[in-house]
């Protein structure tokens, strides 16, 4: 399994969504900008997140994006597999090359175990955590004087 950098963008995108979440609406560009990615690529991602119900547009001068998410419930797979789709370690069509007896006995010890393994780490991570940490530990807006 890899995440792409559908899912990458979009992941970072929704932090920096919900870090400017009490100044409102936050536009595409200043997305774009303050990620440094191209706005073009930014929409394709963001049609799949809104279909996922994860942001809202705003339309208008002052339009951009918006949560439309608890970041409290909303965990890291959702946003992934609304990105990615399913989240398998091994692709079925390539599994399927293999013996019989032997893709069971792999599916069911090895890539069975990892695809849980993995589901359980990224349903206990939260939009919240997340932010919790990056304002946390590296919050641009503070200011260090020496």
């Amino acid at each position: 399994m890899r995440i792409s950098t559908k899912g990458i963008y979009g992941l970072s995108a929704l932090v920096a969504i919900a870090h400017n979440s009490s100044t409102g609406i936050v536009s595409l560009s200043s997305i774009a900008s303050r990620l440094n990615l191209s706005e073009g690529y930014l929409q394709q991602v963001f049609a799949a997140l809104r279909q996922a119900r994860l942001v809202k547009s705003v339309r208008g001068s002052q339009g951009g994006y918006e949560l439309d998410c608890d970041p409290a419930t909303t965990t890291v797979g959702h946003i992934l597999r609304s990105l990615e789709g399913d989240l398998l370690v091994v692709d079925e069509d390539a599994e399927q090359k293999t013996d019989n007896a032997i893709r069971q006995c792999l599916r069911r010890n090895v890539w069975n175990v990892l695809n849980e393994s993995i589901n359980k780490v990224i349903e206990g991570i939260t939009l919240a955590d997340i932010l919790a940490d990056y304002r946390n530990g590296f919050d641009e807006s503070l200011m260090y004087y020496l």
